[in-house]
C-alpha cells in the first residue's frame, strides 16, 4: 500500500559527502515521524536521525554536526545529507516512516529496502 524507496548511497572517500533520499508512494494521507537508521555488518540496527511532523529533529551523537535530516512534503520525500563522512559510517542505511493511509487514516510503520553507504579511508 505504501512503498519507501531509498537512493543516493554509494562509495565515497573519508571526508566526502552523500545525500540519501527516501521517496514514499501509495495511498498516503500523511507522513508523521520519519527517520534514518543504519546497520553495519555484525551490528544491530541503530538510529541515525529522526524528524517529526512538527519539524523536531533528533540525531545520534555520532553524527551530530555532520548529518542533516530534512523533508519535502510536496514530494513525500525525506533526505539525509551526510557530510564529513568517516569509515565508521559505513553501513546499510534504511528509511523509516510512520504513514497514515487513505481511506482509514490509520497509521503504520514502513521501512525501505536499504541503501549501501561505504566510506573508504
Amino acid at each position: 500500500q505504501v512503498q519507501l524507496v531509498e537512493s543516493g548511497g554509494g562509495l565515497v572517500q573519508a571526508g566526502g559527502s552523500l545525500r540519501l533520499s527516501c521517496a514514499a508512494s501509495g495511498s498516503i494521507f500523511s507522513m508523521d515521524a520519519m527517520g534514518w537508521y543504519r546497520q553495519a555488518p555484525g551490528k544491530q540496527r541503530e538510529l541515525v536521525a529522526t524528524l517529526t511532523s512538527g519539524a523536531s529533529t533528533n540525531y545520534a551523537d555520532s553524527v551530530k554536526g555532520r548529518f542533516t535530516i530534512s523533508k519535502d512534503n510536496a514530494k513525500n520525500t525525506v533526505y539525509l545529507q551526510m557530510n564529513s563522512l568517516k569509515p565508521e559510517d559505513t553501513a546499510v542505511y534504511y528509511c523509516n516512516a510512520f504513514v497514515r493511509t487513505w481511506p482509514t487514516t490509520l497509521g503504520y510503520d514502513y521501512w525501505g529496502q536499504g541503501t549501501q553507504v561505504t566510506v573508504s579511508s
